[in-house]
């Protein structure tokens, strides 16, 4: 059993077996480059979608200047009217010679602090280019878009944004007085109909004229044909035509739309008197559905769908682009007065957990340079019991070894993150994949991929000594291939207990944190993803009354505590757990506050409690609120912190 070095990057031109060269880069980057972009849909991007922290006094205008249009490309959002002062974080869209100029001595190697790669699964519709093809245009600085938006009546006062998934804009709830309060919506991928939104460059807008057309358009007898509409806006998760039936027989993709519950919860007619502060002081009753007589269910709405291969991303990376970009087309929709509460039920499990991943840094910065007006709200995240994570503290000669359980069928790739804390150089790390031999310990700064005697890589282990997803200690990145694939091409993992053995060879004790990042199916999505999970004997599972938190006695490495949303970790955003309306406070799923486990050594600055609760269940025996199904009438009940979070979100916009 024996590792093979890493290749030279086919995109980035790197040889990432170079000593040093993975350090101060995003991890994800190195093992796309190493299995060739097999788990993005195996296209090398012609342009690759990238999320770039600037350094201090560096403005995103400056980056353009120093940089070339063939090269790298920036939204125009980030030089418009929309973006505040000061701010140093953007997108882009580079080809290869922007990794040249990164380099000691390039354009760009004083300006660009660090870059995490964008890239969402499989075809990622929102490269500008149009999947490959073609060219960009020249740099806008922001002019077009200043012309587009004064043709655009933009958003004053309180404004409640949404960045989900699918939106029934058609719902009765989302009407007043049988027009759409969605102003603006945005899908951001190459599906659908409506303009491309001059500001972004990609996906497909609608205002309110043209979702209030479609409905007119489809309504008969005062009724309106839901399902026609969205089969009009091009919604295929909403409506879907049925084959050689007359237009008015359509069939449901799905009863049930994630981004419809949420924002219904955060917006709708009704709401949990509870939320809103109107019961009495010391009442006891459990809170009723009412009618509602606030700002929130009377606020203008901004939506916007993030693409599904941004959803089913089993590397989370996506995610920082792509909500970044959405906060920014929020912002460009809204006038200097508007008050603005955004909503994000979505989230990744892997990350550093302190608040340094660039996506939340951009959301503190952000949040900050618009003093006060603009609030970003949340999930806390759903993992407490998935056994996502492990911690463990190891003194000088320790070592410990985690057990990764990988699903038989999971058709995507697997991940695991290792945050290790400052000045730990000492930890090495020794895989062992299943039914294998153990493969040779590697040390600080060294990577490798194996490949069982193949040509593709089954896994490697990228262990840098620092990378770009977080600014504190360092991450070792493991990446493993699907177990399974319909397709003959594809290299398959092993499946089963891979062993990482941490040693501790160093001074001084090691605290070590790891993630299994999110690999479940999203409501909507057909992935074929399953999700991995750690498994020692310590860890409880029987599912008595005391086993859904942790307990400080027990040796198990494996914590509930931990398990957190890790783009939610942020100072100035805020972060909401779930409880229930009757019974035991915490939902099962949540993070607690406090901390059951707070005596645990941690990495410095690590966030394991939400800043907020809200209800996501009835009482242990029904799981869930209802809220708004897809079509009007409908009521359907979906469990989560994604339930609670809307409802602190229309808190915040009333108390705004």
């Amino acid at each position: 059993m024996s590792w093979t070095t890493l290749p030279k990057g086919e995109f980035t031109g790197i040889d990432w077996a170079r000593p040093g060269a993975t350090a101060g880069f995003d991890p994800y980057l190195v093992w796309a480059e190493a299995d060739d972009f097999a788990g993005y849909g195996d296209r090398r991007p012609t342009w690759l979608p990238i999320a770039i922290e600037l350094k201090p006094g560096t403005s995103v205008q400056q980056l353009l200047d120093a940089a070339s249009g063939k090269w790298l490309h920036v939204p125009p959002v980030y030089t418009s009217r929309a973006a505040p002062t000061g701010l140093k974080f953007c997108t882009a869209r580079v080809r290869p010679a922007f990794f040249k100029h990164l380099q000691p001595g390039g354009r760009l190697h004083a300006l660009v602090l660090r870059v995490e790669l964008g890239l969402p699964a499989a075809e990622y519709a929102d490269d500008p280019t149009g999947h490959g093809k073609g060219s960009l245009p020249p740099h806008s600085t922001g002019a077009a878009y200043q012309a587009e938006a004064q043709a655009e009546t933009l958003l004053s006062g309180k404004v409640l944004a949404l960045i989900d998934d699918s939106l029934a804009l058609a719902h009765a709830n989302f009407l007043h007085q049988g027009k759409a309060r969605t102003a603006f919506f945005w899908r951001q991928d190459a599906k659908g109909t409506g303009h491309t939104p001059t500001p972004l460059g990609y996906g497909h807008e609608l205002t309110a004229a043209d979702i209030n057309a479609a409905i007119q358009a489809n309504t008969s007898h005062g009724v309106v044909d839901e399902s026609a509409v969205y089969i009009a806006l091009g919604l295929s998760t909403l409506g879907k035509k049925m084959p050689g039936r007359a237009h008015f027989f359509h069939a449901l993709d799905t009863a049930v739309s994630h981004g419809t519950h949420v924002m219904d919860l955060a917006a709708g007619p009704r709401t949990l008197l509870a939320q809103l502060g109107n019961l009495p002081p010391g009442f006891d009753a459990p809170p009723s559905w009412a009618e509602a007589n606030d700002d929130a269910s009377r606020a203008p709405l901004i939506a916007v769908q993030l693409d599904y291969d941004t959803v089913r991303d089993t590397s989370g990376g996506s995610m920082n682009v792509h909500v970044l970009d959405g906060l920014m087309y929020i912002l460009s929709r809204c006038a200097d007065d508007a008050k603005v509460t955004a909503n994000i039920s979505f989230g990744t499990l892997a990350g550093p957990h302190d608040g340094t991943s660039l996506l939340e840094a951009a959301m503190d910065q952000l949040t900050g340079l618009l003093g006060g007006r603009l609030q970003i709200v949340l999930a806390a995240g759903n993992s407490y019991q998935l056994r996502t994570h492990a911690n463990t503290t190891l003194s000088k000669g320790e070592r410990h070894t985690l057990h990764w359980r990988s699903i038989p069928d999971d058709s995507t790739q697997s991940f695991v993150e290792l945050w290790i804390e400052e000045g730990c150089e000492g930890l090495e790390i020794r895989l062992t994949p299943p039914g294998c031999a153990p493969l040779p310990a590697l040390k600080f700064g060294e990577s490798r991929m194996w490949t069982n005697g193949g040509k593709q890589p089954l896994c490697a282990l990228i262990y840098p000594e620092t990378v770009a997803t977080g600014r504190r200690g360092t991450c070792a990145l493991l990446a493993v291939a699907p177990t399974f694939s319909f397709e003959r091409k594809t290299a398959t993992a092993p499946s089963g207990v891979w062993k990482i053995e941490l040693i501790n060879t160093g001074k001084k004790p090691v605290t070590v944190d790891a993630y299994v990042e999110r690999d479940d199916v999203v409501v909507g999505t057909r992935s074929g993803a399953r999700q991995s999970h750690f498994e020692d004997k310590w860890y409880d599972t029987s599912g008595n009354p005391d086993a859904f938190v942790d307990h400080p006695g027990n040796p198990s490495a494996i914590r509930r505590s931990g398990n957190f949303n890790s783009i939610a970790t942020g100072q100035r955003t805020v972060s909401v757990g779930g409880t229930r309306i009757t019974g035991p406070r915490w939902a099962h799923y949540s993070p607690q506050k406090p901390d059951p486990d707070a005596g645990r050594r941690q990495r410095p600055g690590v966030v394991k409690v939400p800043d907020a609760e809200a209800f996501s269940d009835e009482n242990p025996a029904t799981p869930g609120v209802s809220a708004a199904g897809t079509r009007s009438g409908a009521t359907v009940r979906l469990r989560g912190t994604s339930d609670a979070s809307p409802q602190e979100a229309r808190r915040l916009l009333n108390r705004m």
